[in-house]
């Protein structure tokens, strides 16, 4: 393994859409492809086969002694969220492409393929959906749901498409079987402050936190706030900022089992300082680990839905942008990689995740396995973003143990 040659690709990757304010890596931007495409020649370079797939996934494979074999693969994404860190997701497909220039180096062979999988648009930043590219893989994506997609300046995902030389219609050629996969492993990092705190060099995944989005459009009557007495007003953000905070208050009932709730965006309109809002937008993420907890903190929303709508005798509207249950990750391979830990002198520890990731779309296709190193701070989907290339490097470790043991290491 050579640190150095990972880092240097990490900063090679990341000069697009680079800026003092972070990376900003929209799916299906220039930005993007040129990283894919930057990406798909380092793998070229190392005697693989690449192809993009009708969703705009980049699959990257090296054959096996017996390319008959279901694959071994390990990925994660290269588009970043708005001002975003360098090691989200990017990490993740460069340190798997680190794993087989290393396997080269030292000229072995594995009986089965493996595959390095550069999944499209697994941030929701775009278009308000998340993990679009692995949804489409493991063929949990309808076309119909997310064929109307805009982003914030009003451009289709089919326009998206192609420019990027890709069919929307044909979006469903990306789906693969089962039988295509033993397993896939993703690393990533562990945006959040724990392994750090509890001095752990390593987070087993065992399982992953889905959410589940709404946009809530708050409608009530613009007038003068001067002239307006208090209690004539239909303040469509007062009545935002009530749901808000009930809501906050269902997600500390809920914090023992993981759930947590967030107002990620509020608009209002028409923005003036002297005119009561008749419009305020709210956009809500509410996930956790168990289905039943983040389905009582969503009834709860409901309720307060509909009190404030009575209460303030305004109209409240709203529209689920996507639903997605958690996943338990295979305990195989978790147990798999805590073995590997204690054969290296590792330190870890079991753990969920909080965040969305690839791996709980592609645990519907084959046993998966999240590996997590720490996060300075816990800071992610920000600029500072960080995690030291010692610490790097003992995930990438793991990482190239984990794919040998599965993908029969050829002595």
């Amino acid at each position: 393994m050579d640190l150095k040659r990972l880092e240097k690709t990490l900063h090679d990757i990341n000069q697009f859409g680079h800026s003092k304010e972070g990376v900003t890596r929209l799916a299906y931007s220039k930005e993007e492809r040129q990283a894919a495409e930057l990406f798909s020649n380092l793998c070229r370079q190392e005697g693989m086969n690449v192809r993009i797939d009708s969703c705009g996934n980049v699959i990257a494979r090296r054959e096996g002694t017996n390319p008959n074999l279901p694959v071994v693969a390990c990925g994660s994404h290269l588009d970043t969220v708005i001002q975003g860190g360098e090691y989200d997701g990017t990490l993740g497909v460069i340190a798997a492409l680190e794993v087989v220039r290393s396997l080269n180096d030292k000229g072995i062979k594995t009986k089965h393929p493996i595959e390095i999988i550069a999944f499209a648009c697994e941030e929701s930043s775009r278009f308000g959906v998340s993990t679009i590219g692995s949804k489409a893989m493991a063929g949990l994506l309808k076309k119909e749901s997310v064929a109307e997609l805009r982003d914030s300046e009003g451009k289709s995902i089919t326009d998206l498409f192609s420019e990027c030389s890709l069919n929307f219609n044909e979006i469903e050629r990306s789906i693969r079987k089962k039988e295509d996969f033993k397993v896939f492993f993703e690393l990533h990092i562990e945006q959040g402050p724990v392994l750090e705190r509890q001095l752990k060099q390593i987070g087993i995944v065992t399982g992953i936190a889905a959410p589940t989005r709404f946009e809530i459009n708050i409608k009530g009557q613009a007038s003068h706030s001067g002239t307006t007495p208090m209690h004539y007003r239909k303040d469509a953000f007062l009545g935002a900022a009530e749901i808000a905070l009930q809501l906050e208050q269902a997600a500390i009932i809920e914090a023992s089992n993981g759930t947590v709730a967030t107002v990620g965006a509020c608009e209002v309109k028409p923005g003036s300082m002297n005119v009561i809002p008749d419009l305020a937008t709210m956009k809500i993420d509410i996930r956790g680990t168990s289905l039943d907890s983040k389905n009582r903190v969503i009834e709860e929303l409901f309720t307060s839905i509909k009190q404030v709508e009575e209460k303030r005798n305004i109209s409240i509207e709203y529209k689920e942008l996507s639903n997605e249950r958690p996943i338990n990750l295979d305990k195989v391979v978790t147990q798999s990689l805590a073995e590997s830990c204690e054969q290296k002198g590792y330190t870890y520890m079991h753990m969920a995740s909080g965040a969305g990731h690839d791996a709980m779309n592609m645990a519907k296709l084959c046993a998966t396995g999240l590996i997590f190193v720490p996060s300075k701070d816990g800071l992610s989907h920000h600029r500072d973003e960080y995690t030291a290339i010692e610490q790097i490097g003992i995930g990438v470790s793991l990482l190239e143990m984990e794919i040998l043991k599965w993908a029969g290491y050829i002595h």
